[in-house]
């Protein structure tokens, strides 16, 4: 815990580095990549695989850290190994991708080229390119439980909303198509804060943590409920 500690707090700068593995920035591979320690995505934030998105579980598939860009990853997509030059140029656990870039060797799996499906959006990459998202809680249909979540509406689809089962993961469970919805809000119920989107028959019910950001999500659920998706058309309103 203690060098997982250390190797966490090691070089802020070094998730822009990581950001080039997604965005396919070559500069910042070669500056970075494998000379410096990553700061390790915290296990908590993910609920599958970074790489190949298949979900975690406690005996047959379980959570490993790329010793390069720092992601978590499993076993089969962590079985490669790479000299590193920050460890003294010593092996060390790799993903495939930054196994194929540290030693310029192919591997047969090679799932460059692949289209990502409509779920396979990363949270972290949308959430910073988000008109919102934060952690929400999706009621079931008898109001009595539900699931919380890591909830998105990204700037470039602003009609949809996303749902992740963590902040880092990279592939939504869910997406609602926002688009001829009404938004209705909902009285405090045991301190809870409630509201809903209702079309038709469809319901969701959701709780957000305070009233302030119950009221921000109504807000762009809104926008988006009514099609609005110019920015200035958002700066008017304001």
């Amino acid at each position: 815990q203690d060098a997982i500690d250390r190797k966490e707090k090691r070089s802020e700068t070094f998730k822009t580095a990581v950001h080039g593995l997604e965005t396919d920035t070559p500069a910042l591979k070669t500056e970075e990549l494998g000379r410096r320690a990553p700061q390790w995505v915290r296990d908590n934030l993910v609920t599958m695989c970074m790489r190949c998105k298949e979900p975690f579980n406690a005996i047959t598939r379980r959570r490993h850290h790329c010793r390069a860009c720092g992601y978590v990853v499993c076993a089969r997509c962590s079985d490669y190994k790479a000299e590193l030059q920050y460890d003294g140029n010593r092996p060390n656990r790799v993903c495939q991708e930054c196994f194929i870039f540290l030693t310029g060797h192919t591997v047969l799996e090679d799932r460059e080229g692949k289209h990502k499906g409509i779920l396979e959006k990363g949270a972290a990459e949308v959430s910073s390119r988000s008109l919102l998202c934060s952690s929400l809680q999706l009621l079931d249909k008898n109001g009595k439980g539900g699931t919380r979540g890591w909830f998105v509406i990204p700037q470039d689809d602003p009609l949809v909303l996303y749902i992740y089962a963590a902040p880092q993961d990279v592939r939504a469970h869910t997406s609602i198509p926002l688009l001829g919805y009404q938004v209705r809000d909902m009285a405090q119920s045991e301190s809870r804060h409630l509201f809903q989107l209702v079309q038709s028959r469809q319901v969701f019910t959701f709780v957000a943590d305070t009233e302030e950001l119950k009221q921000r999500w109504m807000k762009a659920m809104a926008r988006s409920a009514a099609g609005i998706t110019d920015p200035e058309e958002e700066e008017e309103d304001a």
